[in-house]
């Protein structure tokens, strides 16, 4: 398995010869270098989105019309999309499971918000998520943009994943020290990447306290581009 950080909240996984990427926004992502966009997609087989704001979703119907290619995400913004952009989508819910030949993707919730902006203000584009991913004998963790949630408990129980991949940039969702206790209360991971940090000054710059917070877990904090083997 490879998961490779594009900066922000946007990544590449590579799991069960699937390659699925995460809230692609590549382009308008100050911290993702232009140059090596050919690289990032090649070969991507499916999108996922986790909800409809622009430093997650503006770029998809663009770049999976370009690599013809189906998006998954919440029914609402995929309807959307589909009668918008005429691209292959897949809408399901909470709780809904996708088979992706052999990798299994599981909508999970998160809270936060979910719009796009229009001519009298943000238009309503469904709600947030986060994704269970489960392929080669591992289940990660997607977490979306979100908080601290009571439901990550049973989440944490029931899909047991041994990866997380955490928002943890404070301000619009968990910081890095929120991130590291939900991960200490209602998981057991092996692994953990953050994300969603380092893009705006608003957000934070560090991962330090993530790694601090979680000394028992494998914590990697990848440069853009960067790989991450398990």
């Amino acid at each position: 398995m490879k998961i490779t950080w594009l900066g922000h909240s946007a990544f590449r996984i590579e799991i069960g010869g699937q390659i699925l990427l995460i809230d692609p926004w590549l382009h308008g992502n100050p911290v993702f270098p232009d140059e090596r966009h050919g690289e990032a997609v090649q070969g991507a087989t499916h999108i996922l989105v986790t909800h409809g704001h622009a430093d997650h979703a503006s770029e998809v119907p663009a770049l999976a019309a370009e690599l013809g290619i189906p998006v998954l995400g919440i029914f609402d913004l995929m309807g959307f999309w589909q009668k918008e952009h005429g691209i292959d989508v897949v809408g399901f819910n909470k709780g809904g499971t996708v088979s992706l030949n052999g990798v299994t993707v599981t909508m999970v919730n998160a809270v936060h918000s979910s719009s796009v902006a229009g001519e009298t203000g943000p238009r309503y584009t469904g709600a947030e998520a986060g994704y269970m991913i489960s392929g080669e004998g591992h289940t990660i963790y997607v977490s979306g943009d979100t908080d601290i949630m009571a439901d990550m408990q049973w989440m944490g129980e029931l899909h047991a994943p041994d990866i997380g991949i955490l928002c943890a940039g404070g301000h619009f969702t968990m910081d890095m020290a929120r991130a590291a206790w939900a991960a200490k209360r209602y998981f057991d991971f092996r692994t953990v990447i953050p994300c969603h940090y380092r893009t705006f000054g608003a957000l934070e710059q560090s991962a330090e306290r993530l790694v601090d917070g979680l000394p028992d877990v494998d914590v990697r904090t990848p440069e853009v581009m960067e790989t991450v083997e398990i």
